[in-house]
């Protein structure tokens, strides 16, 4: 197993054997109990695992008979699927993923949910310039023509204009793991990842070569 979730605790600062400073993300990942494991026709494996504690009175009868099958008395607040890889071998039903599967060095990557801005102009969302900002001038932060006035004398579709910006799934790649705590379930990975403070986060071990490297 390669993938374990976890909660985003925020940013810090640790220092390597030379001294240098390495910003952080710490992690509060697992334990992550397996509360299913299935197989496709074509060999495959998936594996549900679970994160957190739900409240007994939040918790369906439906859900509470689903986990009873790996030995869980309680329902995970999180429940996510993840396919094994070719090769990978499947975890065991009432089985528990730790952050001792990753070690310091390694190249992961992270999913999560981006901030929430609201309803953004072009000028945030996109990064536009913006318009004159002389005497007289109406045009600060509007985005400018929308579309040309012969042909095709439309808007053409994936303009960029304003509008919702944020709260969307995210994966960042290429994230080195700077230092696993076993004891408090803790992982360090540098530089930032999405979401906020408390956010859930997957972390998945990057097999291939990073759009970074």
């Amino acid at each position: 197993m390669n993938t374990i979730i976890g909660r985003k605790l925020g940013m810090t600062r640790v220092y390597d054997d030379a001294g240098r400073v390495i910003p952080v993300t710490v992690i509060e990942a697992g334990p992550c109990p397996v509360v299913q494991v299935r197989s496709g026709d074509d060999g495959a494996h998936s594996v549900q695992i679970g994160f957190g504690t739900r409240k007994a009175k939040r918790s369906t009868k439906a859900l509470v008979g689903h986990v009873k099958a790996s030995g869980l008395t309680t329902v995970p607040a999180q429940l996510k699927e993840f396919v094994l890889g070719e090769g990978d071998e499947p975890p065991k039903l009432g089985d528990t993923i730790t952050v001792d599967i990753f070690q310091a060095g390694e190249t992961v990557k992270v999913t999560g949910t981006t901030k929430g801005r609201g309803f953004q102009g072009v000028v945030k969302r996109y990064g536009f310039k913006g318009g004159p900002a002389s005497h007289g001038s109406s045009t600060y932060r509007r985005p400018g023509s929308l579309g040309p006035g012969t042909d095709p004398s439309r808007v053409i579709k994936g303009k960029k204009l304003p509008g919702h910006m944020g709260s969307e799934r995210h994966t960042e790649t290429g994230l080195e793991v700077v230092r696993v705590d076993i004891e408090r379930n803790l992982l360090f990975i540098r530089g930032a990842v999405p979401g906020s403070k408390s956010g859930i986060v997957t972390v998945r071990k990057q097999g291939g070569q990073s759009r970074y490297a």
